[in-house]
């Protein structure tokens, strides 16, 4: 099901905050989808996610453009990026930053690495080690880093996309569930349509000119817009019962081992505000929590061996379509 946008004559939010505001995020995802031919989808899911305050997981093959998208977000909105290329030799340090011995001053000095940035881009999480893996747990959950017995916050708003490849490719590491379960969405990008490639072949990559567009945003106007989906946006008794009642059915199915987490739970209501707060509204319909539930759910749910063969996606979606929608 495809994601909404408020249009030029879509309602705006009557919560008081700037007019226009979910016109603009219209207006950045039009701008952005020039240098991202046939990767529309793929950048609403993705500034859907960055808005909820959530972290992004993008499966997909080599060559379909996951980096391009990370890099547009990032310059669109005016925040800082860092790259982190994943690989079977990385070391904790290498994302976090080490202390570094000065002998002018006779003290350990800290370099922090590229964690300490908006955005983050860990390309091909899945090369990695577990133990790298795990250095990104802590920054995700807590958006915070240990080292060496100090506590360094991280720059806010602070969002991580990673991509992988589908773990059947050589050398990947599968992400524990522990991990997953941190990501707020789970997406594929695709192979753009023949129309998309067609354009690429003839005009090239527009890419690098990612890198010199004027922001449309800036820090300030970001964490206005997430502080006012998060105490704006009104849930009704009825849309938090429909929620459980999602979350429930997941946790009861024959075939699912452990269904959606506390933490889940959580990340399906913040999705769905955010995704009414882009359809000009200040209060949540059951239409904004369905819309997200294939990029929320699946990942996060472990199912029962017997059936992991299966579509998963097909399962849950049967689930959910027992579940009584609220009027």
């Amino acid at each position: 099901m495809a994601l909404r946008i408020a249009g030029k004559d879509s309602p705006l939010p009557s919560s008081g905050e700037e007019p226009g505001t979910s016109r603009k995020i219209a207006q950045i995802i039009r701008f952005s989808s020039q240098y991202l031919q046939g990767k529309d989808e793929a950048l609403k899911l993705a500034l859907l996610t960055f808005f909820a305050r959530g972290h992004l997981l993008i499966e997909d093959f080599p060559g379909l453009g996951k980096t391009t998208v990370a890099i547009a977000i990032a310059k669109v909105l005016g925040l800082s990026f860092g790259r982190i290329q994943c690989t079977s030799d990385l070391l904790p340090t290498d994302i976090t930053g080490l202390s570094i011995y000065n002998k002018n001053t006779g003290e350990f000095e800290f370099h922090p690495g590229p964690i300490f940035n908006n955005i983050v881009l860990v390309d091909e999480i899945n090369r990695a080690t577990p133990k790298t893996q795990s250095a990104l747990l802590e920054a995700m959950g807590e958006k915070q880093t240990t080292l060496e017995g100090k506590t360094y916050k991280l720059p806010n708003p602070f969002f991580v996309i990673a991509t992988q490849n589908p773990v059947e490719q050589f050398g990947t590491f599968p992400l524990p569930e522990s991990q997953m379960d941190r990501f707020m969405m789970k997406i594929g990008i695709g192979y753009p349509t023949r129309g998309a490639e067609k354009e690429i072949l003839r005009v090239g990559s527009r890419r690098e000119e990612l890198y010199s567009i004027e922001p449309m945003m800036n820090r300030e106007e970001v964490l206005r817009i997430q502080g006012d989906i998060r105490e704006r946006v009104f849930v009704s008794e009825k849309i938090l019962e429909y929620i459980l009642d999602l979350v429930e059915a997941t946790r009861s199915s024959k075939y699912i081992l452990a269904g959606i987490s506390t933490r889940g739970m959580l990340t399906i209501t913040n999705v769905a505000k955010t995704n009414a707060y882009f359809s000009g509204r200040d209060f949540v319909i059951p239409e904004d929590v369905k819309e997200v539930t294939r990029h929320t759910i699946p990942h996060r749910v472990i199912f029962k061996e017997e059936f992991e063969s299966l579509d998963k996606w097909g399962i849950i979606q049967a689930i959910l379509e027992q579940i009584p929608v609220p009027a």
